[in-house]
Formats: structure tokens, sequence, C-alpha cells
């Protein structure tokens, strides 16, 4: 009688998985990367959001334009010197729309395969899972800095030529200018990986949103320039570095800091949130 051996392809995870070559990144990040130029409702959301942001600003400017007349002549001569014709480049209000939506964007690429169980099955196919939260983070950076650099480009180009119809425009090579316009487009990736970090760590859509809307919207707007404590706590945020990099004047407060400042603080929550994504779900149990 001869006895019947089993070949290495018929062990599941035997010699032949051994053999098969690891996943190489780039192949992740094209996989990541073909997953969100998938989904319809992510660029829907993209246009959803640039179309409000920009037609946000270009109001703003529009109304200044239409009540010109109003100005008296000290205040028209002031107004590109004072950078409020920057102010109208990207405004406030545009700012927080625009992070809000980013970071519920950012959320999504990960709390969306959660709540679909989609997740199972990539951590299946690729069980190194910090290779996968990396390559999400590397798609999420490239095209949220390309959507924030379209937006902030878009609205300063448009505010400017409404605004210029009234000789108040400034160009890009105004000083101050381009910086403000680099802070509002990286403002972009900044607060989608704050939002890909997150539902990276809470795994539920809902708590995930309501997370990331108390640390980009509620915090910065409950915390005041005019105690220390609170003006320190207040300068590590997102939104208040933007506030800081956009004001072309500096314009005097209690507890002044510096844009160099601003710029490590964008740097610190990027580098922070992808830490947190690519580690944390390593620790958890899918």
């Amino acid at each position: 009688m001869t006895a019947t051996t089993s070949t290495s392809t018929d062990v599941p995870g035997g010699e032949r998985a051994a053999r098969e070559p690891r996943a190489r990144f780039r192949d992740l990040v094209a996989a990541e990367w073909l997953k969100h130029r998938s989904l319809r409702s992510t660029w829907i959301a993209y246009g959803a959001t640039a179309l409000a942001v920009i037609g946000f600003n270009a109001g703003i400017a529009y109304d200044t334009y239409s009540h010109w007349t109003l100005q008296v002549s000290k205040d028209r001569a002031a107004f590109a010197s004072d950078g409020i014709a920057l102010q109208q480049a990207f405004t406030a209000n545009a700012a927080l729309l625009m992070a809000l939506a980013l970071g519920a964007i950012g959320a999504l690429v990960v709390v969306g395969e959660y709540s679909t169980g989609t997740i199972r099955t990539t951590f299946a196919a690729v069980p190194a899972r910090r290779s996968v939260m990396a390559a999400k983070a590397v798609v999420v950076t490239v095209v949220t800095t390309v959507f924030g650099m379209a937006v902030a480009g878009v609205s300063f180009t448009l505010t400017q030529a409404i605004l210029d119809r009234r000789d108040a425009g400034v160009s890009i090579c105004d000083p101050g200018a381009l910086r403000v316009v680099l802070a509002s487009a990286l403002l972009a990736p900044v607060c989608a990986l704050v939002g890909l970090a997150l539902g990276a760590v809470i795994q539920h859509t809902a708590s995930t949103m309501i997370t990331s809307v108390v640390v980009i919207l509620v915090l910065p707007l409950f915390l005041t320039d005019g105690r220390h404590w609170s003006a320190v706590v207040g300068h590590t945020l997102p939104y208040r570095a933007w506030l800081r990099l956009v004001d072309v004047n500096h314009s005097p407060i209690a507890f002044p800091w510096t844009t160099g400042g601003a710029w490590t603080v964008y740097t610190v929550w990027v580098c922070i949130a992808c830490a947190i994504a690519v580690t944390g779900v390593h620790r958890r149990d899918q």
C-alpha cells in the first residue's frame, strides 16, 4: 500500500504561501487609490466641498465689490495694505467648512470599510496592517493636497479678479499672498489625516464624525487668546495655526506666536496622525 502525500499546494498557508512574495508598498498604494477613486460618493463630496468653499469666498468678494461705493476714500486706500484683500481670498468660515469636510472624507476612508466589513477582506489579503494603513495615508495625503491646492488657487484667482475690478485686488507675488494660498491648501491634508487617524482608532462612523467635529471645530472656538493656558493650547490646533499663517499683518494679541510655530503645528499634526493611523490599527482585533 502506498502512502498518500500532500503537496505544499494543498496545505493552506504552507510552503506555497511562504514562497509567495509579499505585496509591494507601491501595489498597496495603487490598490488604495483604486478604492478611493472608484467610490462615486467620494468625488461628490470633493466636488460639493470645492463648490461650497470657492462659492463662499467668491460671494464675500462680490459683496465687497458691489458695495464698494459705500467705502470712504481713506478705507479704499487701506483695503489692500491692511491685508483685507487677502482675508477675502480665503475666509475663516470657508476654512472651517473645508476642514470639517476633509476631516469627514479622511475618516470615511477607514470607517467606510469597517462599516461594510470589507476591512476584513483587505487584512486577509494583506496581513501587514501597518503597510495597508500607510498606503491609505499616502493616498489621502496626495489626493487632498492636490484638492487643497486647486481650491485655494481657484479661490485666490477668482476673489482677486473680482476685487481687481475695483482696483483692490492683489497678485500672488504680493507679500503674504503665497503664504495664504499654501496655508489654506495644506489645511486640507492636515484635517483629512486627522480624520483618518480618528477613524482608525474609533472605527465607528458616528463616533468618529463627532470626535472630528470636536477636534477641528469646537476646540478652536472654545479656546480664547485672552488666557495664557487657553492661548497655548489653542496654538497647538490646526485651525488656529491656519489663522496665524493667513494673518499677514499679524494683528497684536496678548500671547503672540510665530509663523514658524504655526507651520510646525501643521507638521506635528501630520506626523502624529500618520503614526496613530499606522500603529493604532495594528493593535486592534477585527
